[in-house]
C-alpha cells in the first residue's frame, strides 16, 4: 500500500516537508507556515511545514478519486427528525433561550474498495475534482495521514483573516438558489450574527476598533447565493492566537446567538458529531504574521477510524423564529446537493464559479 505524504493545499499554495504537530494555538504565534485543521468540538490539529511553494491546483486525474454513488450516503438526522429539530429550536425562541441557532446534520458514505497497489483514497485528488466543480474562495486540502486529518473543503465563508494586528470575519447567513430567494428573516438572521463576531472580537480587540465595513452583500457562488457581512478589529496589545481563537470559536455563523445558549441546544438535538465541519480550517504564516482560516462548511473529511474508510460531508440551516420546517431542510438539501455530485463524479467540472 502506498502512504500518503502529509501536505496541505490553500488555494495556489502548496505546503509539504512536515516538520511537526500540535494541538497548543500558542505555536501559531512562534514562527514558520502552519496548516490548521480545528474540529466543531475543539479539537486542534496545527502542523508545520518547511516547503511552501505556490503551484495550481492540477488538473483531476481520471479514475484518481474514486467517491461514493448517489444512493450511499445517509444523514444522522433524517428529514422528520430535522424538520422536528426546527420545530423544537423555534420552541427554545419562543421561550427566550435563543434567539437563533444553527441545525446542522453529517452524511456519511463508504468509500468504494481500491485495489492494495493504489494505495487509499486521498483527499488532494478529491480537492481537483472540487476546484473544477464547485470553485471556492477559501478551498484547502489537509492531508496528515498519521494524525486523523484528510478533509477538502469548498469553503465560501471566512473565518478568521488576519494581517498584522488585523483581524477580520466574514460570516455568511442567509441562502438561496437566487438574489430572489433571499427572505428578510435571512437579513435579520445575518444582522443577528453580524451582533455575535462583533462582541466575539469585541473580547479580544482594543476598544472601539471593531467595525462592520459591510452588511447583508449578495455574493454568487455554485448554484447559490449568498448574504456576507464583514466585521474586522485591531488586537488588544498582548492578544495572540490563543486569545483570538478562544474568544471567537466555534465560529458564530454556525452557532447561534446566544452562543451558549445555541451550543446547548445544538448539542441537545444534533447526534453525531461535527467534527471539522463548521470548525476552522486554513493556514497561519507565523513570519509574515498574516493567516485566512475558513469556516469548516462545504467540506468533506475521511473517517478511517472504524473497520472500513467513510467519507463524511456536513449541511445545516440557521433556525429562527421565522423559519419554515421544510424550507429549512430543503436549505441544508441545496447546500450539499451540488457537492455530493462533484464527489461522486457525477457533475460536470467544466464550470466557473458562478
Amino acid at each position: 500500500m502506498h502512504d500518503l505524504a502529509p501536505l496541505a493545499r490553500f488555494g495556489g499554495l502548496v505546503a509539504s516537508g512536515l516538520r511537526d504537530v500540535t494541538d497548543d494555538p500558542a505555536a501559531l504565534d512562534s514562527s514558520g507556515f502552519w496548516a490548521v485543521c480545528a474540529d466543531f468540538e475543539g479539537r486542534l490539529v496545527c502542523a508545520r511545514f518547511d516547503d511552501v511553494r505556490t503551484e495550481p491546483v492540477p488538473a483531476p486525474v481520471p479514475g484518481a478519486w474514486r467517491g461514493p454513488s448517489a444512493g450511499d450516503w445517509t444523514s444522522s438526522l433524517d428529514r422528520l427528525a430535522y424538520t422536528a429539530g426546527v420545530r423544537r429550536i423555534r420552541e427554545h425562541i419562543a421561550a427566550g433561550d435563543v434567539y437563533q441557532a444553527n441545525l446542522c446534520r453529517v452524511l456519511s458514505a463508504p468509500l468504494p474498495a481500491r485495489p492494495a497497489a493504489e494505495g487509499p483514497a486521498d483527499v488532494d485528488a478529491l480537492t481537483a475534482l472540487l476546484a473544477r466543480g464547485n470553485p471556492a474562495p477559501y478551498a484547502g486540502t489537509i492531508r496528515l495521514p498519521g494524525h486523523g486529518v484528510e478533509l477538502a473543503t469548498a469553503s465560501p465563508e471566512l473565518f478568521l483573516a488576519r494581517t498584522g494586528r488585523t483581524v477580520e470575519s466574514g460570516p455568511i447567513k442567509g441562502t438561496g438558489r437566487t438574489e430572489a430567494d433571499l427572505l428578510e428573516k435571512d437579513h435579520a438572521e445575518n444582522v443577528m450574527i453580524v451582533d455575535l463576531v462583533r462582541n466575539d472580537l469585541g473580547r479580544v480587540c482594543a476598544t472601539g476598533t471593531v467595525t462592520v465595513p459591510d452588511l447583508c452583500v449578495t455574493e454568487k457562488h455554485p448554484g447559490l447565493v449568498h448574504l456576507v457581512s464583514t466585521v474586522r478589529g485591531e488586537l488588544a496589545e498582548g492578544a495572540g492566537w490563543p486569545a483570538l481563537l478562544a474568544a471567537t470559536f466555534p465560529p458564530g455563523s454556525v452557532t447561534g446567538a446566544p452562543k451558549a445558549s445555541a451550543l446547548g441546544i445544538i448539542g441537545a438535538l444534533e447526534t453525531a458529531p461535527r467534527g471539522p465541519y463548521c470548525g476552522g480550517v486554513g493556514w497561519v504564516d507565523a513570519d509574515r504574521r498574516t493567516a485566512q482560516l475558513a469556516v469548516g462548511i462545504r467540506t468533506f473529511w475521511i473517517d478511517r477510524t472504524g473497520p472500513a474508510p467513510l467519507l463524511r460531508f456536513g449541511t445545516g440551516a440557521g433556525i429562527t423564529w421565522g423559519s419554515d420546517p421544510e424550507r429549512e431542510w430543503d436549505e441544508t438539501e441545496l447546500k450539499a446537493s451540488r457537492l455530493l455530485a462533484v464527489a461522486s463524479g457525477a457533475h460536470a467540472t467544466g464550470g466557473t464559479r458562478a
